[in-house]
C-alpha cells in the first residue's frame, strides 16, 4: 500500500507547495510506521505478478553443517540454464558469508501448475563427478533454492510434529548405495495483490485533493505475491533412454508419483541422471509483511523467549544488588570525610587507610601506555558498530529478507565510526601523558591498524584453507583488494581526522599529584590474576543464553532474528561489565594497590574467555558431525577472532568506567 502512496507522491511533488509536502511526508512516515511492511521496507518491497509471468528460481551455495564448507551449486551435475549460468548481483555481505545466487533451470509461471516437466538428462557421470557425488551425500549437503527472495523450505514430521528446513538435501545413503533426489515436487503459496484505495486510508482532505484515486481500470490484470515456497523432494527411477532426445521442459513421458518416503534413484559411474519438477500454485490468507514468518518461527521459541526474559530478570536483579552495595560503601566513605573540620582532615590524612594511601600514584602512567590507548579507541569503535547495527537490525532495516544487509552495515559503521577510535586513543593518550603532543600520529596509525590489521591477517590465513577447499566462502582475490581499499582509503584517514580532533581537545586533567617514587604494593590475600579472571563470570551470565542462538545461526544455519532482545541483552552487558570493574577497581584501591588501568580492563575483557570456553564447549557437543581440519581450523580462528573483538569493546567498557569513577573519587576528597 505504502509504496502506491510513494509512487503518487513522487509524481505529484512539482505540483505542491512546501507545506503540502511536508504533510504528505509526515503521512507517508506514519503509514510506514503503523504497517507491517515497515519491517521489509529498505531493500525488499512486494512484486506483483500477473498470471502467466514468468517466475525465475535462483540457486545458492549448496551447504552442510558437517564441514561448514559452503560450494557452488554447479560444482555437482545438475542441470544448467539454456542461456548460461550468470551470477546474480550480490552485495559485499553475501561474498564475505559464502553466497553465490546463480540463475536455475527452473521456470515457473504464475498460477499455472504444471506436472512432469523434464529438466534435463545428464552426461554420464565421470568418475570424478560420481566421486564428488557420494561425498557430498556423506557429508548431508543441502540445496538452497531461492524464489523471489524467499528460500525453499522443506517440511518433515518427527514425533507428531513438524520440523521446517530451508533447502533439501542432495541424496541420502542407504546400506552402501546413494541415492540422489532428482524430482522435485515444489508448492508455491501465493496471495492476491491488493491495491488499496489511498486518499480513503489517508481520509485527509489534503490527501484527496494531491493524490488520485486508484480506478479498477487502472488496475489491469489480477495480480499476486509470492508469499511461500515449499519443496518436497523425492527419488525417481527416471528411464534415461526415454528422454534421449527429449528437450528441456518437455513433458515426461510416463506419470510420476513422488513419495518422499522411498528411494530409487541409485547413481551409477558412467550412467546419466534425468531431473523432473512438478509445481503447484495455491492462494494463501499469508500476506506478504508475514511470509517470512514460516522461517522466522523455528522450534524451540517459546524456550527462546523464555529463557531470555528469565535470564535478563536475573542478571538484572544481582547487578542492582551489587551497584547498591557498592554506591553505599564509596557514599559512607566520603560524607564521612566532608563531615570532618579541618583540623580533623589534617589528622585523618596522617591516620589515612585504604584507598586514600595510594592519592599519589593512583594516576601514575601504566606500562604499555600506547597498547592501552589503541585498544581502548578500538574498543569505542567495535562497541559503536555493534550497538548502531544491532539498533538497525531491531528496526527492521536489516531483517534476514535482505541477504548481507547485516554484513555490509557492519562493515560501514565500524568504518565511520574510525573517527571515534581516533579520538579517544588520541585524548587518553594526551591524558596520560598530562597534555604532551607527542607521539599522537603513532598511536592514531596503530588504532587504525591494529585490530584491523589482526582481521586481515586472519583472514587471509583462513583464506588460504578455503582457496585450497574451492569452497565459496573464499574471498575473491578482487574482494580482498576492495577491502584493502576501503580499510586504507576510508577507515585510516577517518581514524587519522579523530586522531587530530583528540590532539586538539583539552586532555583530562587529574585532580591529584602523582608522586615521583611509586609506593610499594604490599603483598595480597588473592592474586590481582585470580579476582580478573572470577570478574568475568557475571557479564558472561548475561549473554550466555542469547550466545547459544547466536552460535546456531552462524553454526547450524538458523535464522536469527530477535534483534531485539539482543539490544536489549547488549545494553545490560555494557552495564554489568562497567559495575563488575568498579567493584573489582575499588576493591584493588582499597588493598593499596595502584596498578588499576589493566587490571580495569580485563576486569570485565575477561568475559572472552568464557565465551572461547564456551565455543569450545559448542564445538565439542554440539558440532559434534563437524568433520575435517579445515573445518575444525576455521571454526577455531573465526571464534578466536570474534572473542578478540569482545575482548577489546568489553574491556573499554570497563576501563572508562574504572576511569570515571577514580578521577570522580579522587576530585571529590582534597587530599594533600
Amino acid at each position: 500500500m505504502q509504496l502506491k502512496v510513494w509512487h503518487i507522491f513522487a509524481e505529484k511533488t512539482s505540483e505542491m507547495d512546501f507545506l503540502g509536502r511536508f504533510k504528505i511526508l509526515f503521512l507517508n512516515v506514519f503509514l510506514i510506521v503503523q504497517s507491517g511492511y515497515g519491517f521489509y521496507l529498505p531493500g525488499s518491497y512486494p512484486h506483483k505478478y500477473a498470471v502467466g509471468d514468468t517466475l525465475s528460481v535462483k540457486v545458492n551455495s549448496i551447504t552442510s553443517i558437517y564441514t561448514e564448507l559452503p560450494f557452488s551449486y554447479y560444482s555437482l551435475p545438475f542441470c544448467k540454464p539454456q542461456e548460461g549460468v550468470k551470477d546474480s548481483a550480490e552485495n559485499l555481505g553475501e561474498l564475505l558469508m559464502g553466497d553465490r545466487f546463480e540463475n536455475s533451470a527452473y521456470r515457473f509461471k504464475m498460477y499455472t501448475n504444471e506436472s512432469e516437466v523434464l529438466m534435463c538428462r545428464t552426461d554420464p557421470l565421470s568418475a570424478d563427478n560420481f566421486k564428488i557425488l557420494k561425498k557430498r551425500i556423506d557429508e548431508m549437503y543441502q540445496v538452497n533454492l531461492v524464489l523471489d527472495n524467499l528460500p525453499a523450505i522443506r517440511y518433515t514430521k518427527k514425533d507428531g510434529y513438524f520440523l521446517r528446513w530451508t533447502g533439501y538435501p542432495v541424496g541420502i545413503r542407504v546400506q552402501d548405495f546413494y541415492y540422489v533426489f532428482n524430482h522435485l515436487k515444489f508448492t508455491v503459496l501465493v496471495h492476491k495483490y491488493e491495491e488499496t484505495n489511498v486518499a480513503h486510508v489517508m481520509r485527509t482532505g489534503d490527501g484527496a485533493e494531491v493524490i488520485p484515486t486508484v480506478q479498477d481500470g487502472e488496475s489491469g490484470k489480477p495480480g499476486y505475491m509470492v508469499v511461500g515456497f515449499e519443496v518436497v523432494p523425492c527419488s525417481i527411477n527416471h528411464n534415461a533412454d526415454s528422454v534421449k532426445i527429449a528437450k528441456m521442459y518437455d513433458k515426461y513421458p510416463s506419470k510420476i508419483q513422488c513419495d518422499p518416503t522411498t528411494v530409487a534413484m541409485h547413481i551409477k559411474e558412467h550412467e546419466p541422471i534425468v531431473f523432473t519438477y512438478e509445481v503447484t500454485f495455491e492462494e494463501s490468507d499469508i500476506k506478504w509483511p508475514s511470509r517470512w514468518d514460516a522461517y522466522l518461527k523455528m522450534q524451540g521459541s517459546k524456550v527462546h523467549w523464555f529463557s531470555i526474559l528469565n535470564s535478563l530478570m536475573i542478571i538484572t536483579f544481582l547487578a542492582g544488588i551489587v551497584l547498591v552495595i557498592f554506591l553505599r560503601t564509596v557514599r559512607r566513605d566520603l560524607t564521612r570525610y566532608e563531615e570532618l573540620d579541618r583540623e580533623a582532615q589534617a589528622q585523618m590524612n596522617e591516620e589515612l587507610s585504604g584507598w586514600k594511601l595510594v592519592v599519589g600514584d593512583v594516576f601514575r602512567a601504566p606500562s604499555n601506555p600506547a597498547l592501552l590507548c589503541v585498544m581502548v579507541g578500538d574498543g569505542v569503535q567495535i562497541l559503536g558498530m555493534a550497538i548502531v547495527t544491532i539498533l538497525f537490525a531491531a528496526l527492521g532495516f536489516m531483517s534476514p529478507a535482505s541477504h548481507g544487509t547485516l554484513i555490509t552495515g557492519m562493515l560501514f559503521f565500524y568504518m565511520v565510526l574510525g573517527i571515534a577510535a581516533g579520538y579517544v586513543a588520541v585524548r587518553l593518550w594526551r591524558t596520560i601523558g598530562c597534555g604532551d603532543h607527542k607521539g599522537w600520529v603513532s598511536v592514531a596509525w596503530k588504532a587504525a591498524c591494529f585490530f584491523p590489521g589482526i582481521a586481515f591477517l586472519t583472514l587471509t590465513v583462513l583464506n588460504f584453507l578455503l582457496w585450497g577447499s574451492h569452497s565459496t566462502a573464499a574471498i575473491p582475490f578482487s574482494l580482498f583488494v576492495i577491502l584493502l581499499l576501503l580499510w586504507f582509503c576510508i577507515s585510516v584517514p577517518l581514524t587519522l581526522v579523530g586522531g587530530y580532533i583528540g590532539a586538539k581537545a583539552p586532555h583530562i586533567e587529574y585532580p591529584v599529584r602523582t608522586n615521583h617514587i611509586p609506593r610499594e604494593i604490599p603483598a595480597q590475600k588473592y592474586p590481582s590474576w585470580f579476582l580478573v579472571l572470577c570478574a568475568g563470570t557475571l557479564p558472561f551470565g548475561t549473554l550466555f543464553i542469547e550466545l547459544f542462538y547466536i552460535m546456531s545461526s552462524l553454526w547450524m544455519g538458523r535464522v536469527y532474528y530477535v534483534f531485539g532482545f539482543l539490544f536489549v541483552v547488549m545494553i545490560l552487558l555494557v552495564v554489568v561489565c562497567a559495575e563488575v570493574s568498579l567493584v573489582l577497581t575499588y576493591m584493588h584501591l582499597c588493598v593499596e594497590d595502584w596498578k588499576w588501568w589493566w587490571q580495569s580492563f580485563f576486569a570485565s575483557g575477561s568475559v572472552a574467555i568464557y565465551i572461547f570456553l564456551y565455543s569450545v564447549n559448542y564445538l565439542i557437543f554440539n558440532l559434534r558431525s563437524l568433520g575435517g581440519p579445515v573445518s575444525a581450523t576455521l571454526y577455531l580462528g573465526y571464534s578466536l577472532l570474534m572473542v578478540l573483538a569482545i575482548m577489546i569493546s568489553t574491556g573499554t567498557v570497563g576501563f572508562l568506567s574504572s576511569f570515571w569513577f577514580v578521577h570522580y573519587l579522587f576530585s571529590s576528597v582534597k587530599l594533600d
